[in-house]
C-alpha cells in the first residue's frame, strides 16, 4: 500500500510565525501550499497520478539534507506553482533557515523532478530517471504535468554517482501541455536545467552559479526555448567538465528518433572569464557542447567568456552542420581562449566557415565589443545591452508560432528591458539571516556595523509587512556596487552581510526599498 502524505507540525518560525508542515511521503489527493506556512520536503514527496499539488504565491519550501528532500511529480500528476513578479514561489535549502547550523551550499536537498507521458527515443518508449528511478515516457506529446512560473530552485542537485544525479530542475518525458517560465536555478549540486526526451516548451530561465552544466539536453528532447541566460561562478567547476550547453541525442550518439533537436532563440551563456587572463577552474569548458548526434538549432545566441566557445563533436552533430539540420544561426562568440573547435570530424568541415559565413555569426575579441551592462558582476550581474551595442541587431526574426516572441531580434537573452527584475534573486541567500522573534511594526534600516569597516560589516533591517523589498549599495557616484536583497520577504527582523573586499576605501551609500518606503544611510570603508 503506497505510503499517503504526512503532516507533521513543528514551532513557527521566527519570521512568520505560522506552523511548518512537513512533507513526506505520496501526495495522492489535491493538496495546497499556503503563502503563510513554511514547508519541509523530506525524502522523496511524490505527486501521484491523478493528483495536483497547487502552490500560492510568496509560498517557501524548504528541502531537508539528511533525507535529500526533492518534489516529483510522476506522470499524469501536476503540480500548479504559479507565483508573480512580486511574490515568486521559492524552494531552498533547510540551512537558509534562522538559526540554521550552516550556511546553506551547493547539493543540500534534490531539486524537482517533472515527469510526463510525452515521447522519448529510448527503446520501448519508457525508462527510469536518474536519482530516484521513477519511470517516465509515453506517445502524448500534449501531455500536461502543471505550471511553474516565477519560481526559485536554490542550492538543489545531487549526484547519487557518475551519470545518476537529480538537477536543479529535472524535465523527463514532459509533455508541451506543461508551463515552464520566469525560472531561476541557482547553486545547484549538478546540472541547473536537464531536458530527458520530452517537448516542453520554456521560457525566461536563468541558471545562475551551477556546479556542472547549465542547459542539458537529451533523448530526444525537441521543445521550443527563449530567453536563457547563465551566469558562472569562476572557481566553481565540475571534475566532468562545466558547459554552458551540452547536447546528446543519447549516450551513444545513436539514430533513435526522435532526435535531440530542440530550438532555441535569445540564449545569453555568460562564462567564468571576466577578462583575457582571469584564473578560472581548470573544469570549465565550453559555451556549447553539442555532440552525439544532436541536431540543435540555435538561434540569436551570445557565448561569452568561456574557454572554448563552441564544440562540435561526433560525426552526427558535424553532418547535421553540414546538411542544415543543426546550426547555430545570426550568434556571436567573445572573450574565449579558443572560439570554435571540432573533435573526431572529417577534415573537409571547415567551422570557422560554416559559424561566420553558412551561419551569419560573428566572433568578437573582447566583452567589451559587445556592450552588455555588467554581465560579469558576482552579486548583481546584468547580461542586458547598452545602447549602441551590435547586438541589438542582426537577430533571426522568431517564427510567429504562437509560443516565440518576435519582437525579439537582438541577439542574447536580453535587450535593454531586465526580465529578471523583481522575483529573481543573485545574491546568495545565506547572506540574509532572521535577527528578531517578533514581527516588527516599522519598516526600519539600522546603521551598519562596525563602521568604518573593512572589508565587510553587517546591516540590520525590519520588515513590518510581506513584499519585495531590495537592499542596495552605492558608490559617491551613484553607481551600484552591490545588490544585498532583492526579492519578496516575510514580515521580520535580519542582517544582511557585506562583503566589500573588492572595493576600494571611501564612503558609500546603502538604500532600502518596498514599495514607497526609501531609506538611506552611509557607511565608510577603511583599508
Amino acid at each position: 500500500m503506497s505510503k499517503v502524505l504526512t503532516v507533521i507540525f513543528t514551532l513557527a518560525l521566527a519570521m512568520s510565525l505560522n506552523a511548518q508542515t512537513v512533507l513526506q511521503g505520496d501526495i495522492t489527493t489535491n493538496t495546497t501550499l499556503t503563502a503563510n506556512n513554511s514547508y519541509l520536503l523530506s525524502g522523496f514527496v511524490r505527486v501521484n497520478s491523478g493528483a495536483t499539488l497547487t502552490i500560492e504565491p510568496g509560498t517557501i519550501i524548504y528541502g531537508e539534507n539528511a533525507t535529500q528532500g526533492t518534489l516529483i511529480v510522476k506522470p499524469g500528476g501536476k503540480v500548479i506553482a504559479e507565483g508573480t513578479q512580486n511574490s515568486p514561489i521559492v524552494f531552498t535549502s533547510e540551512f537558509t533557515k534562522p538559526g540554521a547550523s550552516r550556511p546553506p551550499t551547493y547539493g543540500d536537498w534534490g531539486g524537482i523532478i517533472l515527469l510526463g507521458n510525452a515521447p522519448i527515443n529510448i527503446p520501448g518508449g519508457t525508462t527510469a530517471i536518474e536519482g530516484p528511478g521513477d519511470t517516465y515516457g509515453g506517445s502524448n506529446a500534449d501531455d500536461n504535468s502543471g505550471v511553474l512560473r516565477y519560481v526559485r530552485i536554490e542550492y538543489p542537485g545531487i549526484a547519487f554517482s557518475q551519470n545518476n544525479e537529480i538537477n536543479g530542475l529535472t524535465c523527463g518525458g514532459v509533455g508541451r501541455g506543461t508551463v515552464l517560465d520566469y525560472i531561476q536555478v541557482s547553486y545547484s549540486g549538478d546540472d541547473s536545467f536537464e531536458f530527458f526526451g520530452g517537448n516542453v516548451n520554456a521560457k525566461h530561465l536563468i541558471a545562475y552559479k551551477g556546479w556542472d552544466d547549465d542547459f542539458d539536453t537529451d533523448f530526444g528532447y525537441s521543445g521550443k526555448l527563449q530567453f536563457l541566460v547563465s551566469f558562472r561562478d569562476p572557481a566553481i567547476a565540475d571534475q566532468s567538465g562545466s558547459n554552458g550547453f551540452e547536447s546528446d541525442n543519447d549516450g551513444t550518439g545513436s539514430n533513435n528518433t526522435p532526435l535531440t533537436s530542440p530550438e532555441w532563440f535569445n540564449v545569453s551563456l555568460i562564462g567564468p572569464i571576466s577578462q583575457t587572463g582571469a584564473s578560472i577552474n581548470s573544469n570549465y569548458k565550453r559555451g556549447m557542447h553539442l555532440r552525439r548526434n544532436s541536431q540543435n538549432k540555435i538561434n540569436n545566441a551570445v557565448i561569452v567568456g568561456w574557454p572554448t566557445g563552441i564544440l562540435l563533436e561526433n560525426l552526427g552533430t558535424i553532418n547535421g552542420a553540414v546538411n542544415g539540420s543543426m546550426f547555430v544561426k545570426n550568434s556571436v562568440v567573445a572573450q574565449t581562449t579558443k572560439s570554435l573547435d571540432t573533435a573526431r570530424s572529417n577534415n573537409t568541415f571547415n567551422i570557422n566557415t560554416w559559424f561566420t559565413t553558412t551561419m551569419n555569426s560573428a566572433i568578437f575579441t573582447s566583452a567589451a565589443d559587445i556592450q552588455m551592462v555588467d554581465p560579469f558582476n558576482s552579486s548583481s550581474p546584468k547580461a542586458t545591452l547598452q545602447a549602441g551595442s551590435p547586438l541589438l541587431t542582426g537577430g533571426v526574426v522568431p517564427p510567429a508560432d504562437g509560443f516565440f516572441d518576435q519582437t525579439a531580434t537582438f541577439r542574447g537573452a536580453f535587450g535593454t528591458t531586465d526580465w529578471t527584475s523583481g522575483w529573481a534573486r543573485f545574491d546568495a541567500p545565506t547572506s540574509v539571516q532572521e535577527s528578531g522573534s517578533e514581527i516588527p511594526v516599522k519598516f526600519e534600516l539600522s546603521q551598519n556595523y562596525p563602521n568604518p569597516f573593512n572589508p565587510s560589516t553587517k546591516i540590520s533591517f525590519t520588515v513590518a509587512e510581506p513584499g519585495n523589498v531590495k537592499l542596495s549599495v552605492y558608490n559617491v557616484l551613484g553607481q551600484q556596487v552591490a545588490e544585498l536583497v532583492n526579492g519578496y520577504m516575510s514580515a521580520g527582523s535580519f542582517v544582511a552581510n557585506f562583503d566589500a573586499s573588492s572595493l576600494s576605501s571611501g564612503m558609500y551609500i546603502y538604500t532600502l526599498e518596498s514599495g514607497a518606503v526609501k531609506i538611506t544611510r552611509k557607511m565608510s570603508l577603511l583599508k
